[in-house]
C-alpha cells in the first residue's frame, strides 16, 4: 500500500501542476486586451456579446427582480395591512387571490420576455462566437491577417498536411466532414446529458458536475479553434483526453463563475464571459505547456483518460441505427 502511494504522488503532483497551468492559462484576459485592439471586428463582435447579454439580458433580469416583483409585491401584498379595527382583506381568499394574480403577471413577463430573449441569444450568440474563433485567429498572425498553427497539431505527430490527407478530395471529404460535424454534435449532446445526471448522484454528485462541466466548457473554448485548423476530430478528442488535467483546469474559472447562480442568471453570465474564454483558447499555446510539462517530468504523461467513453458509445450506436446495410446487418465504422 504505501508503495503504491509513493508511485502515485508523482502521478498527482504533475496533474495538480498541470491543473494550475490550466486554470492560469484561462485566466489570462490581458490576451483578450491585446487580440481586441489587433481586430477592430473582435472588438465588436465581443462588445456586442455583452451588450446583448449583459445589458439586456442580465439587466432585464434586475429589473425583473429588484423593480418589477417588489412593485407587485407593493400592490398584491401577501399580507394585508389593518386600519383600527377593520381589515381590508377581511374577504376570504383574497390573500390567495393576490398571490396568484402577482405569480401570473411574473410568469406572463417570463413567457413574453425572457424565454423569447433566451432563444434569440442563444441563437444570435452562437452565430458571433464563431466570428469571435475567426477574428481571433485571423489576429493571432504577424500582420493580422496570417493564420497560426493549432496547439493540436503540434502536439500530434501529424501535421495538418497529414490531416488533410486522410480525407479523400472532393466528395467524398466533404461527406466525411459532414459525418465527423454530426458525430460531434452527438458526442457533445450526451457529454451534456451526462453532465446533466452527474448533479444527482449523491454526496459526490456536485464536485463531479463540476468537473465535468470544467471538461465540457473547455472543449466548447478549444473547438472554435480546432474546426478553423482542421483538425480531425479523432486528433482533437486524443488531444483533449490525453491533457485531461489541463483541461480540467482550464475550465475551471468557466464554471466557477456559473455555479451557484439560478440557471437563467448563470446563462446569462455565461454568455459574458465565455467569448473571452473563446479568445484565451483561440491565443493559447497548449502544447508549449505540455512540452514544458513533459520535460519537467522526463517525458512521463498522465495517461489518457476517456473522458468521453460514455458519449462515445452512445454516439455510435446512435449512428448505427442510420447506417444498417439493406440486408440488416451493421456497416463498419471506425470509432474515434
Amino acid at each position: 500500500m504505501a508503495l503504491t502511494m509513493d508511485a502515485m504522488r508523482p502521478k498527482v503532483k504533475q496533474a495538480v501542476l498541470l491543473w494550475l497551468d490550466g486554470f492560469r492559462e484561462a485566466c489570462c484576459l490581458h490576451r483578450v486586451v491585446f487580440l481586441c485592439l489587433r481586430s477592430r471586428m473582435l472588438l465588436i463582435r465581443t462588445g456586442q456579446c455583452f451588450l446583448l447579454n449583459g445589458f439586456l439580458f442580465l439587466g432585464s433580469m434586475l429589473v425583473l427582480n429588484s423593480v418589477v416583483i417588489p412593485t407587485l409585491e407593493w400592490i398584491l401584498p401577501d399580507q394585508c395591512p389593518e386600519f383600527g379595527s377593520f381589515n381590508q382583506c377581511s374577504f376570504v381568499g383574497v390573500v390567495k387571490f393576490y398571490s396568484f394574480l402577482r405569480s401570473g403577471m411574473i410568469q406572463l413577463f417570463y413567457i413574453f420576455w425572457f424565454y423569447p430573449l433566451y432563444v434569440f441569444s442563444i441563437v444570435l450568440s452562437t452565430l458571433w462566437y464563431n466570428d469571435i474563433a475567426k477574428y481571433s485567429f485571423i489576429a493571432m498572425g504577424k500582420d493580422g491577417s496570417a493564420i497560426v498553427k493549432s496547439s493540436v497539431q503540434k502536439e500530434s505527430v501529424n501535421s495538418q498536411a497529414s490531416a488533410h490527407m486522410n480525407k479523400p478530395p472532393g466528395l467524398g471529404g466533404i461527406i466525411i466532414g459532414i459525418g465527423e460535424q454530426v458525430y460531434s454534435l452527438l458526442l457533445l449532446s450526451f457529454f451534456f446529458l451526462e453532465v446533466f445526471a452527474a448533479g444527482y448522484i449523491p454526496y459526490v454528485g456536485k464536485a463531479l458536475n463540476f468537473l465535468l462541466l470544467s471538461w465540457m466548457y473547455a472543449y466548447y473554448s478549444f473547438e472554435y479553434k480546432w474546426n478553423l485548423a482542421e483538425v480531425a476530430l479523432d486528433k482533437r478528442l486524443d488531444f483533449f483526453e490525453s491533457n485531461w488535467a489541463f483541461f480540467a483546469g482550464f475550465g475551471g474559472p468557466c464554471v466557477l463563475a456559473i455555479f451557484f447562480f439560478s440557471p437563467l442568471v448563470s446563462y446569462g453570465v455565461m454568455a459574458i464571459l465565455y467569448p473571452l474564454f473563446v479568445v484565451i483558447a483561440t491565443g493559447s499555446e497548449a502544447d508549449h505547456i505540455m512540452d514544458c510539462n513533459r520535460r519537467t517530468w522526463r517525458g512521463a504523461g498522465l495517461g489518457r483518460l476517456p473522458i468521453f467513453y460514455a458519449a462515445d458509445t452512445l454516439s455510435m450506436r446512435v449512428l448505427q441505427l442510420f447506417t444498417r446495410a439493406p440486408d440488416g446487418r451493421t456497416a463498419d465504422m471506425k470509432t474515434t
